[in-house]
């Protein structure tokens, strides 16, 4: 008897379905599985993470297949929430000595830490209490503490290591990243915070000048040395601090990823921006023989929309670590092929002449979705207007003789096609106004090898885009 052997889905960024919202990923390997955990925005949220904590899982040898567990934690599982006028921010995930898993996490306007456990790393976690002290008293409700934020943990020795905090810029009462250990009943303080990383107040002088602590923590240990993962306070990049041990001293390493892919000169200068940023919140893990940086970024030209993406990083012998290109195969381990018919929302970069760092401008595209929250429904580039710039990287492609694109919109123009940003146009594919999608081709003698691809707009109105598709 002879069986099949299933062939693996390519993996993309954002690495889950394009109506699913969650940044704030906390990746993790249990078992044979990667399992995520974040917070859960809405498409077109007004606030961020408005839903409840869910959880997605891949197998670790087909990062492409990933899977529902469901919902494993209900805003309203929380007794200080009763009436469900609080948001669950970024959360995190710990294994305990008594192999169930912790559940981290703070609610936006309170300033204490709250946990929850379950007996499965995506089953559905039940509230167990609150972080304190030995009399009682909650951390963050002390008369010395300050706020609790964020919270990012990791197990050492059976006590829990615990990182918190926000600085927000010029706030002076906010000094900076807090590390607070725990007992191994997983809530009693057993050492009180002290101060890990500064905040922008307190980061003159120091080497975290200019990347100092804004939000974010997250906690890893690779090769025996600690890394303290935190987004600093220009917000859309993840920088590390790196120590011998958990408790550090930590010194600064410099930037992981930045979803405006600043400080990257591969393919433009290390300044210009080609991505739309905003705030940003990940952390790193190891799948088999790569390890991963998983962050987030903003869609709908807003904040409270933002989708997880995930790349390989590089480590150097010395334990520091390259700063990633943002692309839109992270999690493929490698190129994508040139066969499949691409939906336009996987876009790494999208820029105009304006150079403008974050979401929110007048004049800039975005992607969206059509119904609600919750729809099932693909994503899409919207706001296309004159000189917009729309990439895709990285694709293996292999006698590519066309090119085919859908578009729509109160639009008149046409996109050139290049593999590089200011290299060579490929080809020229005109596109006329329509209320429906339609599809436009022309030849596109795209050379072998693996190759990024430009599509940049000339012309009238305001064009969207759906999808396109080499051909051969």
């Amino acid at each position: 008897m002879s069986g099949t052997v299933k062939e693996k889905k390519q993996a993309f960024n954002p690495y889950l379905p394009s109506w699913e919202y969650i940044p704030d990923g906390e990746p993790y390997v249990f078992g044979n599985r990667v399992y995520v955990y974040g917070s859960h925005d809405c498409f077109r949220g007004h606030a961020f993470c408005l839903n409840d904590y869910v959880c997605w899982s891949a197998p670790v040898d087909d990062l492409g297949n990933w899977r529902y567990e469901g919902v494993i934690y209900s805003r309203l599982d929380d007794p200080e929430n009763r009436r469900n006028n609080m948001c669950l921010y970024a959360p995190d995930v710990v294994k305990g000595p008594d192999g169930k898993y912790y559940l981290y996490y703070v609610l936006d306007k309170l300033s204490i830490v709250s946990v929850a456990v379950c007996d499965t790393p995506a089953g559905k976690y039940e509230f167990l209490g609150y972080v304190h002290y030995p009399d009682g008293t909650r951390l963050g409700e002390g008369e010395t503490d300050e706020p609790q934020f964020d919270p990012g943990v990791i197990l050492v020795d059976n006590k829990v290591y615990l990182y918190t905090g926000f600085c927000g810029i010029g706030d002076k009462s906010r000094s900076g990243a807090m590390l607070t250990i725990l007992d191994k009943d997983m809530l009693t303080v057993l050492e009180a915070p002290k101060i890990i990383v500064p905040g922008s107040s307190y980061s003159r002088g120091t080497e975290f000048e200019n990347h100092a602590f804004f939000e974010a923590p997250s906690i890893r240990c690779f090769d025996n040395k600690y890394y303290f993962i935190y987004s600093s306070e220009v917000m859309h990049e993840l920088c590390y601090a790196i120590s011998d041990s958990p408790m550090g001293p930590f010194r600064y390493g410099g930037v992981i990823v930045s979803n405006a892919d600043l400080h990257i000169d591969s393919y433009k200068p290390a300044d210009r921006p080609a991505a739309y940023g905003g705030n940003n919140h990940g952390s790193l893990v190891e799948i088999g023989n790569q390890r991963y940086i998983f962050y987030h970024r903003q869609t709908l030209n807003i904040w409270y929309s933002r989708q997880g993406c995930a790349e390989p990083v590089s480590f150097r012998e010395d334990g520091s670590i390259l700063q990633s290109e943002i692309t839109s195969c992270g999690l493929n381990q490698g190129p994508l092929n040139d066969q499949d018919e691409y939906p336009a929302y996987l876009a790494c970069n999208m820029f105009t002449e304006d150079n403008e760092i974050y979401v929110g401008g007048s004049h800039v595209p975005w992607i969206t979705q059509e119904g609600r929250d919750g729809d099932e429904n693909t994503g899409y580039i919207t706001h296309i207007t004159d000189d917009t710039t729309i990439g895709f990287k990285y694709f293996d492609c292999k006698g590519v003789k066309e090119i085919e694109i859908s578009t729509r919109g109160y639009a008149s123009g046409y996109f050139e096609v290049k593999t590089a940003v200011n290299g060579p146009v490929f080809a020229v594919l005109k596109m006329e106004f329509s209320t429906i999608w339609e599809t436009y081709r022309n030849t596109c003698p795209i050379p072998d090898g693996v190759n990024a691809l430009y599509f940049t707009y000339k012309g009238d109105g305001v064009a969207e885009f759906k999808s396109f598709r080499l051909l051969h």
